[in-house]
């Protein structure tokens, strides 16, 4: 593409967004400019502003502050019991809202499924719940004895009334002999699920890496350390995903002694203090306590891409350069393993997906890192932005996309449908809120959030289910039946015909 071309796009595009701004009232208008952009090549930075509260009164697809800390980090520690503190409302739709599978014995070992709410109600609020809280945990200790440890996950009236989780922590730590972990990540704090990230990442370096200090230097944790151990940290195992990561790491001769949150357990967490180095999927909910165990335990961290076969290689090259010849050699028998496998995956799907088009807007890690798996497919990127992301995700997503790619923070529900009436891409990639409403559109659609009940999508095997389950969304003849917006001007007789074709 010549140097005009690619500034015609980005005009082009330039020009859709400031269409899709006009109509707002002025000062909306001045805020939203912020946050949209069209990326030109050769910027290091998007250019977009982020985590700033969302705009009153447009549709936002951001969580809170528990959904961060519950949903997220804390909920798929699967031997633990993860209380929501407050009203049964918030607590409900935390319930294994999120595929993140686990093994074990649900009710007896494993609690990943299962909800515990002090469901608080109007007298609680007046009086307080630490009584309650306390009574709660003691209830939980008898019906669940092989329980490994209790969460406390506070709401918003508990941050609103002042209720002491601490204190009724190391009360209720001491009667039972376990962990009981505060966190206070009420969902009225900060603008997003972000800051329930940290606060959980803060709960874990407060009051479970002191208890794994203890652990070490008493020598009760039954581990010996090795040359390769590793830790997994940020893969909640969406649909088995951190399970085909593991398999790649431990085929190049790592040894995975802890993988959390996904399938994740207390006494993985307590071990993580001594492995040789943390890897990290998702930057944007656990940097806080890679960065943190870098600086008080000295051991190095990095961030990796499992998504499709370019970026697999280049992550277990990179993982591996970090350790011997032994490693280094092994990472390249491993990429030569599956190099025959990927091929067929491409010489059966590529012809079908290449120069098919794509718009995400995704949480945590995705609207970047999936990127090179569509691009390994031969399919385009041509816009993407976060829910809730940093300044420093979108400067890491400038090395994953092309000019004139529209980049959106906190995009509102009217400005994606009228970015996808403009772009008119072959698939969106989005969370559950925004499904329906793009696939009553016509549009095919894929649930980026938790596979759409499928996957795993990381690993050279996930990689074999994403190209089938694009394929199927994008070629399935269904939606000849159904005009995009953009194709409404068809004639009647030949929408007929292509009903009839189909329905035959």
């Amino acid at each position: 593409m010549s140097p005009a071309d690619k500034k015609n796009i980005v005009e082009e595009r330039k020009q859709l967004v400031n269409e899709v701004l006009d109509a707002y009232p002025e000062k909306a208008k001045k805020r939203r400019t912020k946050h949209l952009n069209v990326h030109e090549e050769g910027k290091s930075d998007c250019g977009v502003k982020s985590n700033v509260k969302s705009l009153p009164g447009v549709m936002t697809a951001r969580g809170c502050a528990y959904a961060g800390s519950k949903g997220v980090v804390w909920g798929p520690i699967k031997d633990m019991i993860h209380i929501s503190h407050g009203p049964v409302g918030c607590g409900y739709w935390s319930w294994s809202g999120r595929r993140n599978y686990y093994i074990g014995t649900t009710g007896v070992d494993s609690f990943g499924t299962m909800h515990f709410t002090s469901d608080f109600q109007e007298r609680d609020i007046v009086f307080g719940g630490d009584k309650k809280l306390a009574k709660m945990i003691t209830e939980i200790e008898e019906l669940f004895p092989l329980n490994r440890g209790v969460s406390v996950q506070s709401e918003c009236p508990i941050g609103l009334i002042g209720d002491d989780i601490e204190a009724v922590a190391k009360k209720a730590s001491k009667d039972i002999g376990k962990p009981v972990i505060p966190a206070r990540c009420e969902g009225f704090r900060g603008v997003s699920q972000s800051l329930g990230h940290h606060i959980a990442n803060d709960a874990i370096r407060d009051w479970v890496f002191p208890a794994a200090d203890k652990a070490h230097k008493e020598n009760t944790l039954n581990y010996e350390q090795g040359p390769y151990d590793v830790a997994i940290i940020g893969d909640y195992n969406i649909g088995g995903d951190a399970w085909s990561s593991r398999i790649l790491l431990e085929e190049i001769g790592l040894r995975v002694v802890a993988q959390w949150s996904g399938d994740g357990t207390l006494n993985e967490m307590m071990l993580t203090p001594k492995v040789k180095m943390n890897l990290i999927h998702c930057y944007r909910s656990m940097n806080y306590i890679s960065r943190h165990m870098e600086e008080a335990y000295g051991i190095p961290w990095m961030e990796y891409n499992f998504f499709g076969p370019t970026k697999i290689a280049e992550s277990l090259r990179a993982i591996a350069a970090k350790f011997d010849e032994k490693i280094q050699e092994n990472a390249e028998k491993v990429i030569a393993k599956y190099q025959a496998s990927t091929d067929a995956i491409l010489e059966k799907y590529g012809h079908r997906l290449k120069g098919k088009t794509v718009a995400l807007m995704v949480g945590g890690l995705r609207p970047r890192h999936v990127v090179p798996a569509f691009k390994d497919l031969g399919m385009e990127l041509v816009s993407t932005g976060y829910e809730f992301g940093h300044n420093d995700d979108y400067k890491r997503t400038t090395n994953y996309i092309e000019n004139g790619t529209i980049v959106y923070d906190d995009v509102t529900g009217y400005e994606f449908e009228q970015f996808v009436k403009g772009l008119k891409p072959d698939i969106v990639g989005a969370g559950i809120k925004e499904k329906y409403v793009f696939q009553k559109m016509g549009l095919p659609f894929r649930q980026m959030h938790s596979w759409d009940y499928s996957g795993p999508y990381h690993g050279y095997d996930g990689f074999a289910i994403f190209a089938r389950d694009m394929d199927l969304a994008i070629n399935n003849p269904s939606w000849k039946l159904i005009g995009t917006p953009w194709k409404k001007e068809e004639a009647p007789a030949t929408t007929q015909a292509a009903k009839a074709k189909a329905t035959a």
